[in-house]
């Protein structure tokens, strides 16, 4: 099993989780990553419980499917090396802001004469062109800064962050359909381009989805923000052992809910007659909602509903995905004996092709393990690799 972009070479000079976690996943769908990374590594190699130098669970997390090789980039034999591995490379990624990028050598036109056909991504921040086009950022001041932090306020009075890093991960998301699709017109012009993805912009778009709400009509009459999204009942619903998740959304979902739980009554109230009287009440309907749940078990609720066609489930803590009947039923978690860490528990691909699955083909690198091999495939000689490695340009992985 090769998967889909089997044949692809993609040069990730990312860090971190944002575009790690993007070219994992083009790894798993059968591209050849190779996974550029200075002599002391990428910084998520020390982030997390490890079993072995190097080898912290947040790397682990996101770099699959890939090959590691050392390049000191600040050194010109390592940029030249940079620069022989793209040559017949697909793809180039790198997160350095345009500023350093250019100081280092490694904008745009240093690579569009070298190979018209490479496709080229940077991403970072924000957009270049504007006022905090070189400002370093993170996923707390994305989230801080795109409005997502500020939302909830409606819950629990004050910003929060999100407990997940939902800026890296929407943007590299972004990252993985901005290289698809680049990939795709490639096909018919031949052509590579630049590809700017920033965080700001990415998170921003996600956030307005539904909360441009009625700003998006111009001039504007209300406040922006969609409101049952806001309501702060919206949550899981205490059951009589527990919490519940429960949305009877359309109009369909809501008759067979009041049915099910013995109270077609409630189909006589206008503040719950169609989808948009009961957004415009949703205080009232998430009321009736959680005062209903209090009256049944989560088992009785899985029991009453598990035939119609109402969405509802579990509120799962992070131990219980481990074991959920989902997940198991479909293989999604997968285990494997890594040569460093063990045996380690890893999630499964999500997208499901019926010619082209992808695979998990390499598990994750230790550092430099590829180093000999990808620049002896760029080729660079045996002297010249034997030179780099002695002036610590490139290294080796530690012996097992």
């Amino acid at each position: 099993m090769s998967g889909p972009l089997k044949g692809v070479r993609i040069i990730d000079c990312t860090s971190v989780i944002l575009g790690p976690w993007a070219t994992q996943q083009l790894g798993d769908l059968g591209a050849d990553i190779i996974k550029v990374e200075p002599p002391e590594g990428d910084n998520s190699r020390q982030v997390g419980p490890t079993h072995s130098k190097n080898m912290a669970a947040l790397f682990l997390g996101s770099n699959r499917n890939k090959r590691s090789v050392v390049l000191d980039l600040k050194k010109d034999a390592g940029l030249r090396a940079l620069f022989k591995m793209c040559e017949t490379a697909d793809v180039f990624l790198h997160n350095l802001r345009p500023e350093p990028a250019a100081r280092l050598g490694v904008g745009y036109e240093a690579f569009e004469k070298l190979n018209p056909r490479l496709i080229y991504l940077a991403t970072y921040g924000y957009r270049a062109k504007g006022p905090r086009g070189s400002k370093p950022a993170y996923d707390d001041i994305i989230q801080a800064g795109s409005g997502l932090a500020h939302l909830q306020s409606t819950i629990v009075g004050e910003p929060r962050y999100i407990p997940t890093i939902i800026g890296d991960k929407t943007s590299s998301g972004t990252v993985l359909s901005a290289v698809l699709a680049a990939l795709y017109e490639r096909e018919k012009s031949g052509l590579g381009q630049a590809i700017e993805v920033p965080m700001f912009e990415s998170l921003v778009a996600y956030v307005m989805a539904e909360h441009l709400y009625a700003a998006t009509f111009l001039p504007q009459e209300s406040a922006p923000g969609y409101i049952r999204i806001l309501n702060k009942e919206r949550k899981p619903f205490p059951s009589k052992d527990g919490y519940f998740a429960l949305v009877p959304y359309t109009d369909g979902n809501w008759k067979e809910f009041c049915d099910l739980v013995g109270q077609p009554e409630i189909l006589d109230d206008d503040r719950f007659s169609t989808l948009s009287k009961r957004i415009a009440n949703v205080g009232v309907v998430y009321g009736k909602l959680g005062e209903i749940c209090r009256t049944r078990t989560n088992a009785e609720w899985v029991a009453l509903l598990r035939d119609s066609n109402i969405p509802h489930g579990p509120v799962n803590t992070l131990d219980d995905l481990l074991v959920d009947e989902q997940l198991l039923a479909t293989g999604f978690w997968k285990e494997f004996d890594h040569p460093s860490e063990g045996r380690i528990r890893t999630p499964d691909i999500p997208q499901m092709f019926s010619r082209t699955p992808g695979s998990i083909r390499r598990l994750q690198p230790r550092l430099g393990e590829h180093s000999v091999e990808i620049l002896t495939e760029a080729g660079l000689s045996s002297s010249e690799i034997d030179e780099m490695l002695n002036t610590g340009v490139t290294r080796k992985a530690d012996p097992l």
